[in-house]
């Protein structure tokens, strides 16, 4: 493979770049959801429908922690990204030190503290009468494995702000990979139940830990970091911190909304309800794959070329990153809205679940062809350095709209008001997502293009 240098992100042409940083991104992120995917269908046709809601109700307190990772890896990734534009090596070192150490620290604390109030987290996300045992079975395992998962999450995000998006695929198929094989071995042929799903799930963490530990230690890295490049230093830790409490605060807002629709849902239609939001949060996080992709191979190119201050390159990477996203969301939307039926009965013969879900989908994805501009525009402002901004439209989806609308819509639809806060999420954010962009693009890139 050629030799690949984060220089190319401000030289190379920009469409050329997208698809050379999104293309890896898309099939790690394709086989990571995969994974994902396929493990619940084993789970729910090997252990039952029970335990593919078992598995939901622990995502949210497992991802939370692990999201740390990525917060500090995406925070701090833009950060190095902007350094090697301006060619600030020694910044892009320390900056890598205090991500690692601050994971370690933050993450294996919350795990001690996840462990120690496990039977209060678990009924609280959701995990009530006949979901509580084994959900509380794979919550611990998981756990154990969490620290692991935040530092490869922190370590491929830093891999792409290298400019190595095979390497960082690479990282995302390896657990993939083993999680499915171990799935295998574990539940289907020794029968071990939530047990084998459990540590099939951490065994794959730390083959990808193992396998992140040897790209940083070998010579197809740039960052070369010393054990002085650990020590926590305060002007970079606020800077990671500024920006990766963007991605905290999203996928804390994930969290907050994985405990509030499975207690929401769990209300209206008990195990079933919560069962076919399951199934639907897998197809969210695998049917979008693509657009995700885009989103990813757009960050680093834009970080480096605003670094660069190569702002007609910045404005030329979110017009073409918000074209081909907007061109494979419509692609899923079809898919989704065609094929819903057919989906549901790859992961459960349960009658209930199978009435449900496909209803429950179509709605959650009615707007997906707009989404595009929402996640390309919160992406850009995190890619610069702005903080605030990226902060708030982050948070605008799920936080400023979703999360009211799952209160007040039921009050007049039931549970179908549940599903219909999706779109109408989507809608919202998307327009005041587009105003600021379109905004920032006029007031801000353009003119400095014109200096």
């Amino acid at each position: 493979m050629a030799k690949v240098s984060s220089q190319d992100l401000g030289v190379k042409p920009i469409g050329q770049l997208l698809v050379k940083q999104a293309v890896p991104a898309s099939i790690g992120i394709l086989v990571m959801s995969l994974n994902i995917l396929i493990d619940t269908i084993f789970v729910g046709n090997w252990i039952g429908s029970i335990a593919i809601a078992a598995i939901n109700v622990v995502l949210p307190v497992s991802f939370f922690i692990a999201a740390l990772g990525m917060a500090i890896g995406v925070g701090g990734s833009s950060v190095i990204s902007r350094a090697l534009g301006a060619d600030q090596a020694t910044k892009a070192l320390k900056t890598f030190g205090n991500q690692i150490t601050l994971t370690v620290v933050l993450t294996t604390t919350l795990v001690i503290l996840g462990l120690y109030f496990i039977d209060s987290l678990i009924p609280a996300f959701g995990g009530k009468g006949a979901i509580f045992e084994p959900a509380k079975i794979y919550y611990r395992i998981v756990l154990y494995g969490i620290p692991l998962l935040a530092l490869c999450m922190m370590g491929n995000t830093v891999i792409r702000a290298e400019g190595k998006p095979k390497f960082a695929m690479y990282a995302m198929l390896i657990p993939s990979v083993v999680n499915l094989v171990l799935d295998v071995v574990l539940i289907k042929i020794f029968d071990f139940g939530m047990h084998g799903a459990a540590w099939a799930t951490t065994g794959s963490y730390l083959l990808c830990f193992l396998f992140i530990l040897w790209f940083f230690l070998s010579k197809n890295s740039e960052l070369k970091i010393n054990l002085r490049h650990f020590g926590l230093q305060k002007p970079i830790v606020s800077e990671i911190a500024g920006l990766g409490f963007v991605t905290m605060s999203r996928q804390a807002t994930v969290s907050i909304t994985y405990l509030l629709m499975n207690n929401i849902l769990f209300d209206f239609g008990g195990e079933t309800s919560v069962t076919a939001y399951a199934i639907v949060a897998r197809m969210l996080m695998f049917a979008l794959f693509p657009v995700y992709g885009i989103t990813q191979g757009f960050l680093p190119i834009a970080g480096y070329n605003y670094g660069a201050r190569q702002f007609r390159r910045v404005r030329t990477t979110i017009a073409t990153a918000i074209k081909y996203a907007a061109i494979l969301a419509t692609v899923v939307f079809i898919m989704l809205m065609v094929f819903p039926e057919a989906i549901t009965r790859m992961f459960t013969t349960d009658a209930a679940v199978l009435e449900e879900t496909p209803s429950a989908m179509r709605w959650v994805f009615a707007a997906t062809p707009i989404i595009a501009v929402q996640l390309i525009g919160a992406a850009y402002f995190q890619a610069v350095g702005k903080a605030i901004p990226a902060l708030l439209l982050t948070l605008t989806r799920q936080g400023f709209f979703f999360i009211p609308l799952i209160f007040i819509l039921p009050r007049f639809f039931g549970e179908l008001g549940v599903w219909i806060a999706f779109p109408v999420s989507d809608v919202l954010s998307t327009i005041v997502t587009a105003y600021y962009l379109n905004r920032e693009v006029k007031l801000n890139l353009l003119a400095k293009s014109e200096d």
